[in-house]
């Protein structure tokens, strides 16, 4: 996933975009707090995280797909709420 052609201050190379991100960035993509995204994760209405040891980081690809379909509810289990 290339951001732009060239990098900072004329680097010919090309800048790379992190296919996991962590909270911050998906708080970014949805323009909430981070404290709402741990929520969306905990409440089952988002993507599900995947877990490095203490550390939640989300697929760039998966959470894109899910905001383009809508941000539709991810909990497995239908008919089951909190």
């Amino acid at each position: 996933m290339l951001v732009s052609p060239a990098g900072a201050a004329g680097d010919p190379r090309p800048q790379l975009r992190p296919e996991l991100i962590d909270v911050d960035d998906f708080a970014g993509l949805l323009g909430v707090s981070t404290r709402h995204v741990r929520r969306l994760a905990d409440a089952g209405k988002c993507p599900p995280p995947v877990r490095l040891g203490k550390c939640c980081r989300w697929s760039r690809r998966t959470v894109e797909a899910w905001i383009a379909d809508g941000c539709p509810n991810c909990r497995k289990r239908p008919g089951v709420t909190r």
